[in-house]
Formats: C-alpha cells, sequence, structure tokens
C-alpha cells in the first residue's frame, strides 16, 4: 500500500491543501491520502488553535467528495504533543510490511526541520515529498541538512529523489502553485472580507454557521 499523509494544524483547511494532497497522489499513484491534523501542534500558541473538533469538522466536509482522501484523528487519540515521528512510526506499526508512506510538507517546512522531534528518524523513516515555491531550484542536502547526515543520501536520476540508505526517498515536487494561508484566511474573515472560492463551499457554511475566526 502506498499512503500520502498531509498533516498540519487545518485552520482552516483550504484549496492549497487539496488541491497539493490531489497533486502528490496522482504523481506518486497514492492509494490514499491521510489528512491528520495536529492535536497539539509544538510550534504553535496552542490557545490560539481552533478546537480539534472544529478543525476535524472542517477537514471531514474538505475530502469529502474524493474516495482517495481519508480524515485520521490518530494524533487526537494519542495525546500529549503532535510529533509527526510519533505519527509516521505508529502508522507503519499499524501495516508492518505493507505499508510505504509518503510524508508531504512544505518548503518552509522542510528549511526548519531540525526544529523537529527526531526529524532525522523521520526522513528515514518514510519517504518525503517536499512541496516547492515557484523559481525554487533543487539544491543538494547538504545545503539544507547536516553534511554528515545528507552524506548518506544520494541522487536517483531514475526518481528524481535523493536516496537515503535505508531506501527511503526525499522529492522536491512542484504543485499549481496557489498563493493561499490558513493565516490569511483567518485575518480575512475576522476582517469581514469575503474567502469564497478559497475554501470549499461546505467549509465556508460551517465558518458562517459557526461564527469561526470572528
Amino acid at each position: 500500500m502506498k499512503w500520502g499523509v498531509l498533516g498540519g494544524t487545518f485552520d482552516p483547511i483550504h484549496i492549497g491543501h487539496l488541491r497539493c494532497a490531489e497533486e502528490i497522489r496522482e504523481e506518486f499513484a497514492l492509494d490514499r491520502v491521510l489528512f491528520i491534523p495536529a492535536s497539539r501542534p509544538p510550534h504553535k500558541d496552542s490557545p490560539a488553535v481552533t478546537s480539534f473538533a472544529g478543525r476535524a469538522r472542517m477537514v471531514q466536509l474538505a475530502i469529502a467528495g474524493q474516495p482517495a482522501f481519508f480524515f485520521s484523528d490518530l494524533e487526537y487519540k494519542r495525546r500529549g504533543m503532535s510529533y509527526s515521528v510519533e505519527t509516521v512510526a505508529e502508522l507503519l506499526s499499524r501495516h508492518p510490511g505493507k505499508l510505504s508512506l509518503y510524508f508531504i510538507m512544505g518548503q518552509d517546512a522542510f528549511q526548519t526541520i531540525q526544529n523537529w522531534k527526531d526529524w532525522d528518524k523521520l526522513l528515514l523513516s518514510c519517504h518525503t515529498v517536499v512541496i516547492t515555491r515557484p523559481g525554487y531550484q533543487n539544491a543538494d542536502l547538504a545545503a539544507l541538512l547536516p553534511p554528515a547526515f545528507a552524506g548518506q543520501f544520494r541522487y536517483d536520476p531514475a526518481t528524481d529523489g535523493y536516496r537515503g540508505p535505508t531506501g527511503q526517498t526525499v522529492f522536491f515536487r512542484r504543485v499549481s502553485f496557489l498563493d493561499v494561508s490558513s493565516s490569511d484566511l483567518r485575518t480575512r474573515i475576522k476582517a469581514g472580507r469575503s474567502v469564497r472560492y478559497l475554501v470549499p463551499d461546505a467549509v465556508l457554511d460551517y465558518i458562517a454557521a459557526e461564527g469561526c475566526y470572528r
């Protein structure tokens, strides 16, 4: 099985998340993409984050109708801080020897990945797909990661990725650029401005009904 993993606060989920997941699903022929909202994101101020129940509901509404997209509350059930390395380990342990994971993340996040818990273990546990910005040129991993660690990876032209010692690969991929961010959406909503066409209609209706971000 080949699964994508797309985590984040999703506060709120928007068309950029959805289009990214769809293009990566197609690019790597993934059987499914798991949307996993962080319960307690370690790099964000928790009191400022919308409740998990609200964010989870928006994700469920957003992905309805795409049979390859699945919602997971794995990080909520695990409690504690939401560390990606633990999420990946748990998924792999549930399907020993039967699952290949593609962890999807943005370029900005990857450039600060050394601040993540056990980031090196994460990169050796699953494939990593880094979504790049327009104009970005693939760099040697040594320019982004400690040379001693990056030196374990070799560029594979057949897959256009950096293959590591455990067989896991770091891919840099560009998807359709949609300049949308959750923080900008929250600012727009708070100011009474429209976010129509930036989030799915079902999510827009939920935000209006619940008075989110006002």
